[in-house]
């Protein structure tokens, strides 16, 4: 499994020797009033912003899965507006999903029968790793970059 829970976040940038073909950092952050019809927009401004900064189409769409996960998950669980936060370098991206709940986000068995409670196992599988953060207010997802070399 690729879970983790920490007090912090990955930093975006953070381990990269390689020659950078992305600026340092880049990001963008939106804040909402945690209705179901903002889990729409959140995916087509983070496909949109993932299109600009060139990311891989196959790790865009698990990125755009995760925001839509962790999302739909503040506006159930949470409380307050929700705040989302996507970072890019050029070897890392980072998701963090923030509302006003300190109750932390958590996985929860499953039955085969189910047919609600899979978001943060569906998370698990396609982030390098998650967790939880600023006293369980904030969920996260981190994702590794392939760096391009240039030719």
């Amino acid at each position: 499994m690729n879970s983790t829970t920490s007090t912090t976040a990955p930093l975006v940038g953070q381990d990269s020797e390689s020659r950078r073909t992305r600026p340092t950092a880049l990001g963008f952050d939106a804040a909402f009033s945690p209705e179901r019809c903002r889990v729409a927009g959140a995916r087509r401004m983070t496909t949109s912003q993932l299109r600009l900064w060139h990311v891989p189409e196959s790790l865009a769409a698990d990125v755009v899965v995760i925001v839509s996960e962790l999302v739909t998950n503040a506006i159930q669980h949470g409380s307050g507006d929700i705040k989302l936060r996507v970072q890019s370098s050029e070897d890392r991206l980072l998701v963090e999903v923030s509302d006003q709940n300190s109750a932390p986000a958590r996985m929860r068995p499953v039955q085969d029968e189910d047919t609600r409670g899979r978001g943060l196992h569906m998370v698990d599988q396609l982030a390098m790793h998650w967790g939880v953060s600023d006293g369980g207010l904030t969920t996260w997802a981190a994702f590794g970059i392939p760096v391009e070399t240039p030719r």
